[in-house]
């Protein structure tokens, strides 16, 4: 990787130096896409037949898998795959278990009580990528805390043909409604519902150019051939990244695994390596070229270091503030004192402390969701967790006294706002009461 100085750079070139590489998009991706969902607004199942024999050669004949059907896949699933996934659920579930909402009230004045309730999104629909690296631990990560939260409704889609794991994660954690469908037209079909599959509240998951392209336009409550799209999503989606700091008693092979783990992910995946030592630096770059070559996936991960870097700074206080202004969606700090770092942490997907915390455990198994906010995102965004399945409402309840007490106030902020019907619906109440 490119190492650069931090202290050394012009404020303008620290800014290059933490800058993604474009997002894939043009006008006639999303031209393409509108015509992919609107395809499916008007034609239905017969619609997404025909992309799945376009886009994954593949014609099924029902378009959800049947009960015969997942039980088939569960059973080719090997046994040391099925512990592993029931090992991760067990953690996954044991953290978001401990997210459940408590209910708030409160009296404010006297006669005056506000509540926060929490109810979960009755229809979810998770979208699970295939192709040559099936996403189960996405499952998981989407499905559980959708079950935990209470959701009436879990659909997954899944292009086909769906990976036996896949489908055994599934109904592992209780998900019976499995759709052989990917890329926008999926997405679409979550959207504005199909002969086949349910239209639902909220979109998980996530997905090639086109998949997020399709997200982002089903989200914006516009209409498809005469259908209007009333969804929202998890959370803005970008490729997978990582950044790592370092000290001088870091292992290089370590950090050198770590930064390859997510550049494997793809050619436009980034990975930054923050540190206060150029040795350390020097033994991660040749720790990369030797682990490169025993890498199945090597020429992504090739692809993806061309656009990342190693940034020296002269302390750990400045690698804070360097990390903080990515916005990293994984950060790994492996140094001496990790949670000193952690203090001025700032924004980030999710953290990882110390040498024996990388990033593949939260990946799977270590209990936290891995559906992060990227792209420097996490700056405003949050990572998934058990609240993203649920809405939150307020209620409040005023007796006479509470409305003697609060009246006057009200009334008078109404009057300044020339909003007199408000006022009015508050005096009639008060009059009542002389």
């Amino acid at each position: 990787m490119q190492v650069l100085n931090w202290q050394q750079l012009s404020a303008s070139e620290q800014r290059q130096a933490l800058q993604r590489s474009p997002l894939i998009g043009s006008e006639s991706l999303g031209q393409t896409v509108r015509g992919i969902i609107e395809s499916v607004a008007e034609k239905g199942d017969v619609a997404l037949a025909e992309f799945n024999q376009k886009f994954d050669g593949v014609q099924v004949e029902q378009l959800q898998l049947s009960a015969t059907e997942i039980s088939e896949a569960c059973e080719k699933v090997a046994e040391p795959l099925k512990q592993s996934i029931q090992q991760a659920i067990a953690n996954i579930e044991t953290f978001h278990i401990a997210q459940k909402f408590q209910p708030i009230e409160v009296t404010t004045q006297p006669g005056i009580q506000c509540e926060l309730r929490n109810e979960p999104i009755e229809k979810v629909g998770l979208y699970i990528p295939g192709g040559t690296a099936p996403l189960i631990s996405t499952v998981l990560m989407l499905a559980i805390p959708a079950k935990i939260a209470g959701c009436e409704k879990r659909v997954l889609v899944s292009p086909p043909p769906i990976n036996d794991a896949i489908i055994y994660a599934a109904n592992a954690c209780g998900i019976d409604e499995i759709y052989q469908v990917g890329g926008a037209q999926a997405v679409a079909a979550l959207a504005l519902g199909t002969e086949t599959i349910p239209a639902v509240d909220k979109i998980f998951g996530p997905g090639n150019r086109f998949v997020t392209e399709a997200k982002s336009q089903v989200s914006q409550g516009s209409s498809f051939a005469g259908k209007s799209a009333v969804v929202s999503i998890d959370m803005p989606a970008g490729p997978s990244e990582v950044l790592v700091i370092a000290d001088a008693e870091a292992n290089p092979q370590f950090i050198a695994a770590d930064l390859l783990s997510q550049a494997e992910h793809g050619p436009d995946s980034q990975v930054i390596l923050v540190t206060d030592s150029a040795d350390i630096a020097e033994q991660v770059n040749l720790a990369l070229s030797q682990q490169l070559a025993q890498l199945s996936r090597k020429e992504v991960a090739e692809q993806a270091l061309q656009f990342s870097r190693t940034l020296l700074v002269e302390s750990m206080q400045q690698a804070a503030v360097v990390s903080n202004l990515y916005g990293p969606e994984h950060l790994i700090i492996q140094t001496k004192a990790p949670r000193d770092i952690l203090k001025n942490v700032r924004a980030a997907g999710s953290v990882f402390l110390g040498a024996y915390t990388p990033e593949s455990v939260g990946d799977y198994a270590s209990g936290t969701n891995h559906v992060l906010p990227t792209y420097g995102y996490s700056r405003s965004v949050s990572s998934l967790s058990l609240a993203d399945f649920s809405r939150r409402f307020t209620v409040q309840e005023l007796t006479a006294e509470g409305l003697q007490g609060l009246g006057q106030a009200v009334m008078t902020l109404a009057e300044a706002e020339l909003l007199d019907a408000h006022k009015n619906a508050v005096a009639l109440r008060l009059d009542s009461l002389k």
